[in-house]
């Protein structure tokens, strides 16, 4: 997701460029065929363009808002999932029996597994959360429309590469084998959890605060997958889009001959203005049909928070963050941690 930049207004234009260029080119061409060749009759009334445009923008706004709602509920979720991760892990390090001094060594071992399962659950979860879905934009044709470049480290590296270290062999073959990997790992950790209860390594009391917790990231994984899995029903996006292109049409037509009417009654006064002040025209257009485009990609922007694209949910990067925070409240070496993902053009993925 873009980090805030010293010129956002910049990025917007340049976000919108060929769109831009292509009102400007329509606008200036409908004037000509209206001004210069002749075509008077090329002109509707500007009140049921404007009751039109009415309709749009309700519409828009209704749509930016559901899309801006899917976004807030997926940062949320994964702020959830920062939270509950730390809690699990410190949960986890002090909830043992095994505080003696000949049994520490295995208690760390036990603390150190139980993290890192944990790190591949997360791993499972975000690279699940980057699958293309058939509604979403590839990431290949996103490229295409972004002169500049960022990178989505999940399609980078392959989801093998990333887990394998986190999981024992057993595990690894179990969870690989499963359609839904990020549950299966789940699925380990509270078998573990009563096991090490069932070896009295664990309260009672420990194990039930430990399963609330998977309890808890079961449901956010719910949650996330549900975003994912479910898309922005696509008759309010696309009617959203149609009546955005009728309206942009219609446009020109309604106020260039507005714009004339007015020319000759500046003319009155002063004829050079006057004149050419149905040219002005253009500016004005471009300015609302530009307003209205770019609202309307806003809220396609924000359908789908996982898929990848600059405004996207940073996923990878909280991922990354939380596998950090883990490992470090166990006191793992450094030269073990990974580092932050190099972000390109400040944008978070």
């Amino acid at each position: 997701m873009y980090k805030q930049r010293r010129f956002p207004f910049k990025n917007v234009l340049i976000w919108t460029r060929r769109e831009l260029i292509f009102f400007i080119v329509m606008a200036t061409a409908i004037t000509i065929l209206y001004e210069l060749i002749g075509i008077k009759w090329l002109q509707v009334p500007l009140t049921p363009v404007g009751l039109v445009g009415t309709a749009v923008a309700f519409m828009i706004g209704f749509q930016n808002n559901a899309a801006y709602d899917r976004i807030w509920e997926a940062r949320k979720i994964w702020g959830g999932i920062v939270n509950t991760s730390r809690s699990l892990v410190i949960t986890v390090r002090d909830s043992f029996y095994m505080h003696r001094t000949e049994a520490k060594q295995d208690e760390t071992e036990v603390v150190k597994i139980i993290t890192n399962r944990h790190i591949a659950w997360l791993t499972a979860l975000r690279y699940a959360m980057r699958t293309k879905k058939p509604w979403e934009a590839s990431y290949e044709s996103m490229h295409k429309k972004e002169k500049f470049a960022y990178q989505i480290p999940e399609h980078e590296t392959s989801l093998e590469e990333e887990i394998h270290p986190y999981l024992s062999p057993k595990e690894y073959e179990k969870v690989m084998s499963s359609d839904n990997k990020p549950n299966a790992i789940i699925s380990l950790q509270s078998k573990h959890f009563r096991a090490l209860t069932d070896e009295k390594k664990l309260w009672d009391f420990s194990l039930l605060n430990l399963q609330q917790i998977l309890q808890e990231l079961t449901a956010l994984q719910g949650k996330s997958e549900r975003i994912k899995n479910f898309p922005y029903p696509k008759q309010y996006a696309s009617i959203g889009y149609h009546f955005v292109h009728i309206f942009m049409w219609l446009l020109p037509m309604a106020i260039i001959p507005a714009f004339a009417r007015m020319g000759l009654e500046i003319a009155k006064t002063n004829p050079f203005i006057g004149t050419y002040f149905v040219w002005l025209n253009i500016p004005f257009t471009v300015i609302v049909i530009w307003v209205f485009n770019t609202m309307l990609r806003i809220g396609l922007a924000g359908e789908n928070p996982f898929e990848g694209s600059p405004n996207d949910v940073p996923i990878s990067n909280i991922s990354r963050g939380i596998t950090r925070d883990i490992l470090q409240i166990i006191d793992e070496d450094p030269k073990n941690i990974p580092a932050p993902f190099t972000n390109t053009n400040y944008i978070d993925m």
